[in-house]
């Protein structure tokens, strides 16, 4: 049996998992492409040097798969690693295993089909006094959300049908201000160890005098180190509860936190100080998708709570108004939200960064172009590093995306704020006429 489909030329690549022979039938590919296809037909972890360059045109048939390998990319050296918890990792390079430090995710084929709504729930939002329990048991739902604040719940009902009978029920009430989907959100990939021994410590000191900008991480938990970097985290608020994080494993949270002080101390003279305070706002509760109502909700909370800026290293394919509406009344206050575009390589938008409020953030290659992963879209508003490294529990961890983008992004956009003496909305502007547009031609 083969990975992908059997037969002469029917594919480009065919990797034959019974007898771990391989096929190819390659016409002028640049790396990251013959890098995708490896991870998309194999299912191995594929990273990368990212100044790795490497061109192929080759057709053989039925060949070992290391020889195919050796075949495939040329004068570059690569690394196989088997994973006892995992698939195995393939490691390219120039010189050492070491310079692989960027993740290749498989082509995605479903990456341009739009997003689906959850079958049988609904978002539905009230004019004041409405009792949302009374309206529930009228409905026959059950409320598995609620925001007190919005005057919003979402509602769950028995099955597809009982949802549509109740949503035209709802749309006939004029005590109902709105009844819109609600989308999954998927959590993002964890940080993955690297096995190296440390990483320089980050030099950048909490500030405690005068007031500070707050930056609200609308993502999983965030698990304090136990260092001086603790002291730029601010209580968390859960609008989810479950699980605690794990202790010995980084949450994509824990390593957006840490990137987004590289952003902070960026923006700052070499061992500087910063008023910036981070926000663990928790919308997964250590599962692994949450909802765009409770990604609202969590913003909503963040707002309440002061921060002028909202990172959203997260995303979906689906356009729910009620989280746009909240968005853009934070917008309308002068709040900055920053938004990663997505780790598909389609132009086709992501929900919360293709709202027109938002700063959409697509990560880079290191060479200044868009990552072969990456959204292009004509919503996405600059390019930023795609790969960070963390320090967790005395180890080296590396998280790759748009997700790690966006949450320097907000980190240079807030330590700005803080150096300049500007409100976040100033500094925004400010950083994003210093960065590389994502399209060049494109007005900020």
């Amino acid at each position: 049996m083969a990975v992908a489909a059997a037969g002469w030329a029917a594919e480009p690549l065919v990797w034959h998992s019974e007898s771990q022979r391989v096929d190819a039938d390659i016409r002028g590919w640049e790396l990251p492409r013959l890098l995708e296809e490896i991870a998309t037909v194999t299912g191995w972890q594929v990273w990368v040097d990212p100044e790795a360059r490497h061109t192929v045109s080759i057709k053989f048939k039925g060949r070992p798969v290391d020889q195919a390998l050796e075949l495939l990319l040329g004068k570059l050296s690569y690394v196989r690693l088997s994973q006892t918890n995992g698939p195995p990792k393939l490691l390219v390079f120039r010189n050492s295993q070491q310079e692989a430090i960027q993740r290749v995710p498989p082509r995605n084929p479903k990456a341009a089909h739009r997003a689906q709504p959850i079958p049988n729930e609904l978002i539905v939002r009230v004019q004041p006094g409405v009792d949302l329990d009374e309206l529930a048991k009228r409905l026959g739902a059950k409320i598995v959300g609620r925001s007190d604040g919005l005057r919003a719940a979402r509602l769950r009902f028995e099955d597809p049908a009982a949802t549509e009978a109740a949503r035209q029920q709802l749309l006939q009430d004029d005590t109902i201000v709105a009844v819109d989907p609600n989308f999954p959100v998927h959590s993002q990939p964890a940080p993955e160890a690297l096995g190296l021994g440390s990483l320089p410590g980050l030099k950048l000191a909490p500030l405690k005098e005068g007031e500070g900008i707050i930056v609200a991480l609308v993502d999983s938990a965030v698990q304090p180190q136990g260092t001086h970097l603790d002291e730029f985290l601010l209580p968390a608020i859960n609008v989810v509860q479950g699980e605690p994080p794990p202790e010995e494993v980084p949450t994509h949270g824990t390593s957006m936190w840490e990137t987004l002080l590289k952003g902070v101390a960026a923006s700052k003279p070499p061992g500087g100080s910063s008023r910036v305070r981070v926000l663990p706002v928790d919308v997964y509760g250590g599962k692994p998708m949450t909802t765009t109502f409770e990604v609202a909700e969590g913003i909503y909370r963040a707002l309440q709570a002061g921060a002028g800026i909202i990172n959203l290293s997260l995303g979906s394919d689906g356009d729910t108004p009620f989280l746009h509406e909240v968005i853009q009344q934070g917008y309308k206050a002068g709040r900055v939200f920053v938004a990663s575009a997505g780790n598909e390589p389609v132009t086709t938008p992501t929900f919360p960064a293709a709202y027109p409020e938002v700063i959409a953030v697509t990560a880079g290659d290191g060479r200044g172009g868009i990552a072969p992963y990456a959204n292009r879209g004509e919503f996405v508003d600059v390019i930023a590093p795609g790969t960070s490294l963390i320090m967790f529990k005395g180890q080296v961890w590396q998280v790759a995306g748009t997700s790690p983008a966006t949450a320097f992004i907000s980190g240079v956009i807030a330590g700005t704020a803080d150096a300049a003496g500007k409100n976040p909305l100033q500094a925004a502007v400010s950083v994003m006429k210093t960065l590389a547009p994502a399209a060049p031609d494109r007005p900020r």
